[in-house]
């Protein structure tokens, strides 16, 4: 009993001296380092969704600059909610800070922690709480019955709380003598609620006296459930994208405890109409969107002090490429598997990425299952599109060769597969060893990851045999060049791209490569030199969502045109297939491509998709073009590098200060005329007129923003040998590729291989010699 009053005694005393106490400034710790790390904090802040105020980073900026220790203190200090001292003996205690006490019901606030480390140690700095939800939540061995939980108990454990030890900072202490962290705070209730803050660096770190504790009186703002009315440009219920901010910048919901389907890495929420969320009562700017094709628009809404509101939002769309016949989609997503997930080898379910899909207007998504969260995921697989999907908006289960014993080689997208077991097409024996995974294989149809194949093409065989549609992901890895197309230099083919792809296009197995998600140069240039082979592979574009790209899904895609036919994930994943389409970041579009009247991707000569036989080299080449650019500038983003993401985005392609963007001819890789439309959204009917020189492929661009598929033209029944440069340049790059990837190739497949790339050598060297001289 009188140890039970000491201690609240001692608590009370510590609560009253922590309000009044002012955090100590301390001066003697070197500037660079802690420089480093509040600028480290700062960018925490932003990524929680509580980033400092414009004028707080100029000043914490300027403070860094000038090396002024004292400053970068005055301005995170008001931001501290707990001052911890470190003593020379490691033992630990704490101070009240100045940060207002103010949470909000239902979601997570933000507050820092300034950390005294006279030790120098280097341990985790830890916080706990006896109000802590997570005490409530009974652990597997926990013995005791639910109903050993008091009524007490249930009211007072009304918080939950953890340090943020993700990157941008550390896991562990620094060991400088002053560092800043973050503790966020969730509050389950509304209204005034005490709660008891210690902190700890492991075991008997706690200062004598309850010195490492705090009790501190939080109010809660009650939160308001705010139903969202979600209407499309034609006025019938959809799904939406929302971004919610407070006056201060916040973002709610609060991302770092988020459920799927909301995920903690984006900013947005998704809603149906008629959904809700959940807001504390005051203003709020709202974003609102749907991807790609539709305006960005803001307004305020202001959520008043009552238990339920209402918000209305009509989306609008700056074009719609569906009534015009072409549908978007994006293969390359993922719902596991990336860091960005909580549990990357199980991740999330297919409500939460329809959602997704949904939400940003794809009409047909793609989820891989891969590696990492193979196990798990494939168990999604159904061979068919998903029972989630509706007339407009489909969604299919399918794989990435990626975390498998290929991947060296290129990842492969496999799309439309019967059978995601991989098979092999006779009695195989032989010894695999592949992360965790070993063990002696004996048969035909694999059970784990270890046990596919150890390069590409025997998969990409299997996928076509069963009547998939197969492809190589995120094509530019490993291809790194010069930012010129097509360029002469060798890449080192050192990568997870399109690197065996200069031997599988060879072997007609490969419908595709995908693009959108690495630099534009190192994706088309190895494209480029193969179609001035004769090759008729398409291009397709993708996001790698959330592994590349995790804003969101759809940043690339690919447009397929459907005309009459039906919205089917075959008769799209067949317009990939058959190049009837064009890739592009979704915010400029070339679409209905004709040449001499023969549509990109139709039927053309011999029944042949997008090939024109013709004595006449003269060609009239049509095209629609839109695209949509904001008035001003983004400086940002068309001032960085090809290598710096977005690396496909209409911003680039802005002629000067205007609002046009150029439209490329290409003939044969080559840029030969080109015409500029104004990027106000408006759909302009473009016409080129050319004499080719030779029997060419021709294609439209808008660098680095929208490429459509290529027409063939054949003249007098010579095929297309565009160029003899590009020729040797696929000579010589199976020979790069095979120096890089032959010593991960297994043994007992290494004869298949050679025989493999060896076809490859001997065609270009007839390409040789068949092809154009364009070397003088």
């Amino acid at each position: 009993m009188y140890h039970t009053f000491a201690k609240l005694l001692v608590l009370c005393l510590v609560a009253d001296l922590s309000q009044a106490a002012k955090l100590p400034v301390i001066s003697n710790v070197e500037v660079q380092p802690l420089g480093a790390q509040l600028q480290r904090v700062a960018s925490t802040l932003g990524f929680l969704g509580q980033p400092l105020t414009d004028e707080q980073q100029a000043t914490l900026d300027d403070a860094i600059q000038a090396g002024d220790i004292a400053a970068m203190q005055s301005i995170l200090d008001p931001l501290v909610l707990a001052g911890v001292n470190i003593n020379p003996e490691q033992r630990v205690k704490v101070i009240r800070g100045p940060a207002d006490a103010k949470l909000v019901e239902q979601g997570w606030s933000v507050f820092l922690v300034k950390v005294h480390n006279e030790a120098g140690i280097t341990p985790q700095l830890k916080a706990e709480s006896p109000n802590a939800a997570a005490i409530v939540r009974r652990s597997k061995n926990e013995k005791r019955p639910l109903q050993d939980i008091s009524q007490h108990d249930i009211v007072n454990r009304w918080l939950d709380l953890q340090m943020f030890d993700k990157q941008p900072l550390t896991t562990k202490l620094s060991g400088l003598e002053l560092e800043y962290r973050v503790i966020q705070l969730y509050s389950r209730d509304h209204g005034k609620r005490e709660a008891t803050l210690s902190f700890h660096v492991g075991q008997g770190s706690q200062d004598i006296g309850f010195r490492n504790e705090i009790a501190v009186l939080f109010e809660a703002a009650p939160a308001v459930a705010v139903t969202l009315e979600v209407m499309d440009d034609n006025g019938q219920p959809t799904t939406g994208q929302f971004v919610f901010r407070d006056t201060q910048g916040r973002v709610y919901p609060a991302r770092s405890r988020r459920l799927a389907p909301d995920f903690f890495f984006h900013d947005q929420v998704y809603r149906h109409n008629g959904e809700t969320i959940t807001l504390p009562p005051g203003e709020y700017e709202a974003l609102y969107t749907r991807g790609p094709e539709y305006h960005i628009n803001t307004r305020t809404i202001i959520v008043p002090h009552q238990e339920n509101h209402r918000e209305s939002f009509r989306l609008r769309r700056w074009i719609k490429l569906s009534d015009h016949g072409w549908y978007s989609g994006d293969h390359h997503v993922h719902a596991a598997g990336c860091a960005h997930y909580d549990t990357p080898t199980e991740g999330v379910t297919p409500q939460a990425m329809m959602r997704h899909i949904l939400g940003e207007d794809l009409n047909v998504g793609c989820v891989l299952s891969w590696g990492p969260c193979w196990y798990h995921q494939k168990s999604f697989f159904e061979g068919q599109a998903h029972s989630l999907s509706t007339d407009n908006y489909l969604m299919r289960y399918d794989v990435e060769v990626s975390g498998f014993p290929s991947q060296h080689a290129g990842h492969l997208c496999l799309l439309r597969l019967k059978d995601d077991d991989y098979t092999y097409p006779q009695e195989t024996s032989f010894e695999f060893s592949f992360g965790p995974e070993k063990g002696l294989f004996q048969g035909r149809r694999t059970e784990l990851v270890g046990q596919w194949p150890s390069w590409d093409l025997p998969i990409l065989k299997w996928g076509k045999k069963q009547g998939g549609v197969v492809g190589f992901s995120h094509s530019g890895w490993g291809l790194k060049m010069p930012d010129e197309l097509p360029s002469y230099a060798m890449p080192a083919f050192d990568g997870i791209g399109a690197n065996e792809y200069i031997v599988d296009v060879v072997h007609g197995v490969c419908d595709f490569i995908s693009a959108v998600d690495t630099p534009i140069t190192w994706e088309l240039n190895i494209w480029y030199h193969t179609l001035n082979c004769g090759y008729q592979c398409r291009i397709s574009g993708e996001t790698d969502f959330p592994c590349i790209y995790g804003e969101r899904v759809g940043l690339g895609r690919g447009y397929v045109k459907l005309d009459k036919q039906p919205l089917t994930f075959d008769n799209w994943i067949f317009g990939i297939r058959d190049g009837r389409s064009y890739c592009s970041d979704g915010l400029s579009h070339l679409y209905d491509f004709t040449v001499n009247g023969l549509g990109v991707g139709e039927p053309g000569s011999n029944d042949k998709p997008s090939f024109l036989a013709t004595e006449n080299p003269e060609v009239n080449i049509k095209v629609n073009a839109a695209a949509m650019l904001g008035e001003k500038p983004n400086e940002q983003i068309r001032n960085s590098p090809l290598s710096a993401k977005p690396y496909w985005h209409v911003e680039r392609a802005r002629v000067g200060d205007t609002r046009k963007v150029p439209v490329e001819l290409i003939i044969n890789g080559q840029s030969v005329e080109t015409q500029e439309i104004l990027a106000d959204g408006s759909i302009h009917e473009l016409n080129f007129e050319h004499q080719l020189q030779q029997s060419s492929w021709i294609a439209l661009r808008i660098f680095p923003s929208a490429h459509t598929n290529p027409v063939f033209v054949e003249i007098d029944g010579q095929p297309i040998r565009a160029s003899k440069r590009s020729a040797q340049w696929c000579r010589e790059a199976v020979d790069v590729c095979w120096k890089s990837k032959q010593g991960k190739i297994r043994p007992h497949e290494l004869d298949a291989a050679q025989t493999a790339y060896d076809v490859a050598r001997d065609t270009y060297d007839t390409f040789i010699k068949e092809s154009f001289d364009d070397t003088k």
